[in-house]
């Protein structure tokens, strides 16, 4: 069988559908399995061993270009697969593997694509509350129950890998290291204060950790006034890799401190512990897959919200959710690691 996968347009939900390609690979031996992705989660597909290639798709966020879909619909056409898996909601995303005549097309019915989508998933939310179950009910028959559990996603980071970006970047890891993500994609009413940041950083560089900062290039401005704040604690990584040295750095890391965002699903996927701060966002929907994972959250009535800005005008549920909460609670983190 030689089958293809439509690809989210956020690093995160690709990381969160793993699980699925395991298990399309389990029900189907000698699987050849590509995936179509926006070159900026590529590097993550890259490192998913069940992804034969990727590739890449031209459309950003929200792109139509009709003319462009067709001239891919055609190349996707000319390579045979037998089936797809469009996990993207949308209708323009169901538009090119339909375009192309793969036989099997699997999703939801989403924004109405009857016809678009011939094997159509309809979504019960509450019998699939986690985007990574919602990914990974589509293996099964439609109308069928998802077996359990669901297991974590996986991303592969050798010690070649690890070895070859530190002398890429020319920097050595530290012998203790938190790694911090600051930055969030979705919009600031996910994003941890930088003052705050600023604080635990002197907080941790007093216990003997090195604080690296990881993040975007939109997030370099944000991670320089953290080291402002932190003098000689912290090196800003933000926009000075790629994401796949980002990935090789975090698998380093002896604890990751970061919003709900790409890169804390990019950390979960590479089993390090973390600490995950929620605002306007929900665990109980797209949290850390994890067992090495603390999620601190003030639980307020008004979050969450899912707003990319506070529509309160206040972000209570970050700007109250101290400094010395996350510490108390990344120490714990790291005394219960160094038990293990």
């Amino acid at each position: 069988m030689k089958a293809l996968v439509i690809a989210p347009s956020w690093i995160g939900d690709t990381i969160m559908a793993q699980p699925l390609l395991a298990r399309l690979h389990a029900r189907h031996r000698g699987l050849k399995l590509d995936a179509l992705a926006p070159r900026w989660v590529a590097p993550v597909l890259q490192r998913m061993d069940e992804v034969s290639e990727v590739i890449d798709s031209p459309f950003g966020h929200g792109q139509i270009g009709l003319k462009p879909r067709w001239r891919l619909a055609r190349e996707l056409a000319a390579r045979g697969y037998d089936a797809v898996y469009v996990l993207p909601n949308s209708l323009k995303s169901a538009l090119v593997p339909f375009l192309a005549g793969i036989p099997q097309r699997i999703g939801f019915t989403g924004e109405s694509r009857y016809g678009l989508i011939n094997r159509r998933h309809h979504l019960d939310k509450q019998a699939l509350p986690l985007m990574v179950e919602r990914f990974a009910q589509l293996a099964e028959s439609p109308g069928a129950m998802l077996p359990r559990p669901v297991a974590f996603p996986v991303l592969r980071s050798t010690a070649k890998n690890r070895e070859n970006t530190l002398a890429e970047l020319g920097i050595a890891r530290p012998g203790k290291l938190v790694a911090f993500c600051p930055g969030a994609e979705y919009g600031p009413a996910k994003r941890w204060p930088a003052a705050h940041f600023a604080e635990l950083a002197r907080q941790l560089a007093g216990d003997g950790y090195a604080i690296w900062l990881f993040g975007s290039p939109k997030d370099h401005g944000v991670a320089e006034e953290i080291s402002q704040l932190a003098p000689g604690g912290c090196r800003n990584l933000c926009g000075a890799t790629s994401l796949a040295q980002a990935v090789d750095l975090l698998a380093l890391a002896d604890l990751v401190v970061c919003n709900d965002s790409g890169l804390m699903h990019v950390a979960a996927a590479l089993d390090r512990p973390i600490v995950a701060l929620y605002g306007s966002s929900s665990p109980g929907f797209t949290p850390p897959l994890s067992d090495r994972a603390d999620v601190v959250s003030l639980k307020l009535d008004c979050s969450p919200c899912f707003k990319r800005e506070c529509p309160l005008g206040h972000l209570d549920c970050l700007n109250k959710l101290s400094p010395a909460q996350v510490l108390a609670t990344c120490r714990q983190r790291l005394a219960s690691e160094a038990n293990a």
